[in-house]
């Protein structure tokens, strides 16, 4: 029987785009760099599960797909309440305004906003102004349904954690209604414009399936990194 010798295995698993070498044959790959401590770690450990602790990024079939409703009965119940938790966690921590359950891998009617004084003070004036922004507090909707209540649209640049590092300009329904259940199980509304009703609509889209690229004047796509590279 042959047998892949382990130190020839061990540099690397696999590497983006590079020649690795196995007992005199070699091969190109493009998958991810992984050492073999991490291969073996995972094999030993059980890989994480939905919710993640990250966001999910363009690809992942989850982002894709139409997000399925909450039994209301079942809002409390410690698995939608953990999915919520886990929705205010990470959105704090990769500093969004917003996520949906989608983003963590659930495909479930979930999402949450939050819009800080923090957050809102880290805009210079001029660009509040100009996009209306409004600080708001933590905002948590399942099954949320949206009304528009202005058929105005105003577009601007706009990204997602989901898409990392990119953006453009997206025209969004100016003034919209938001209505759904609370992390309580209670009837809640919310009438917005401007910057808190563009940031309603993308989290809505993504329970629909949608992203902003979907949406964008393609000409404005950018990588916001570019400057650095140059």
């Amino acid at each position: 029987t042959w047998v892949l010798p382990l130190v020839s295995w061990l540099p690397t698993v696999c590497g983006p785009s590079r020649s690795v070498t196995l007992t005199g044959c070699s091969y190109s790959t493009g998958a991810k760099q992984r050492t073999y401590w991490k291969y073996l770690k995972r094999k030993i450990i059980r890989p994480p599960s939905p919710p993640f602790q990250h966001v999910c990024q363009v690809g992942d079939p989850v982002l894709r797909s139409s997000a399925s409703m909450v039994d209301p009965a079942k809002i409390t119940d410690p698995e939608i309440q953990q999915l919520i938790k886990t929705l205010v966690k990470v959105m704090r921590k990769v500093e969004c305004v917003g996520l949906s359950a989608p983003q963590v891998g659930v495909p479930l009617q979930v999402l949450v906003m939050e819009f800080s004084e923090q957050k809102y003070n880290e805009n210079s004036p001029r660009l509040r102004e100009a996009r209306e922004m409004v600080p708001f507090p933590l905002k948590v909707f399942v099954n949320p349904k949206m009304m528009v209540l202005s058929s105005q649209t105003v577009s601007f640049p706009e990204g997602c954690k989901s898409i990392a590092g990119f953006s453009a300009c997206v025209p969004r329904y100016h003034a919209v209604e938001v209505t759904g259940l609370n992390e309580c199980g209670e009837t809640v509304s919310w009438q917005a414009s401007g910057w808190p009703a563009r940031i309603i609509q993308h989290e809505m889209d993504h329970l629909n399936g949608v992203l902003y690229i979907d949406k964008m004047d393609s000409k404005t796509f950018v990588n916001m990194h570019w400057a650095e590279l140059n």
